[in-house]
């Protein structure tokens, strides 16, 4: 079996109800939602929660809820325990062996059922992959680039610059150190043993395990403020979302 497992709680500190905003007339949570139901090759597609808003919303697609226990639903709690939970949840209940588990954030609406598709066919056509992750192309945001304020209260690198190379190679150019890729929490698609193995995997996500095939996209991000919201509507509406209309 291959299960989709959406999670998402009811606080928020920096956005509140962003898991239910409502974007180009939907709530947020429903396009990963659309996306797992409408892939060729999820078998069944749950959602760990505590809000009844986000329940009503999953029951209404035909989604199985799991309620995430209090313990994994204050603002210290992982998602990496909370995917665990869920895991371990479907595994227990389900009759079949789980294959492939798609992991979803209820605030991550950049995703398609076809980049979820190409994902779970990735790994089934190589047995050593962990995982296949969606990342985006985000070069301003080098490592390079990053500053830390330090105790004198002025910028200081975050990372010293001889991680990179010699120092006198390095320019501003925000290309200059090859692209740069970052995990943008629209799926993880992964294996049973990461989430059996957790501590094994690679940080800071280590649902993912060590051996990770990247989804290349654009513009693929997880919504925690308000001010991303017009971001995402730009990625939806550049693939073909409206008001009126889904591509699929």
């Amino acid at each position: 079996m291959i299960a989709a497992l959406l999670i998402g709680r009811e606080g928020s500190v920096g956005f509140p109800g962003k898991n239910t905003y409502p974007v180009l007339g939907r709530p947020l949570m429903e396009y990963p939602l659309l996306a797992a139901t409408k892939s060729r090759y999820v078998d069944k597609v749950f959602i760990s929660t505590d809000s009844q808003k986000i329940k009503d919303i999953g029951l209404k697609h035909g989604a199985e809820i799991i309620d995430r226990p209090l313990e994994l639903c204050s603002s210290r709690a992982l998602g990496e325990d909370a995917y665990v939970h869920g895991y371990q949840v479907i595994r227990d209940q389900e009759d079949d062996d789980v294959e492939i588990m798609v992991l979803l954030h209820c605030n991550a609406a950049t995703i398609l059922p076809q980049t979820i598709d190409e994902g779970i066919k990735v790994l089934r056509e190589n047995p050593t992959f962990d995982s296949a992750v969606t990342v985006s192309r985000y070069n301003m945001w080098s490592p390079l680039r990053a500053r830390k304020i330090g105790d004198d209260g002025l910028l200081h690198p975050f990372v010293p610059f001889e991680v990179f190379g010699d120092p006198k190679t390095l320019n501003c150019d925000r290309d200059s150190q090859g692209d740069v890729w970052f995990a943008d929490m629209s799926v993880s698609i992964v294996r049973p043993r990461c989430l059996e193995n957790i501590k094994e995997g690679l940080l800071p996500q280590k649902w993912m395990g060590q051996s990770i095939y990247p989804l290349k996209q654009w513009g693929g991000c997880d919504v925690d403020y308000e001010w991303q919201i017009p971001q995402v509507e730009y990625w939806l509406k550049k693939h073909v979302f409206s008001e009126n209309s889904i591509p699929y």
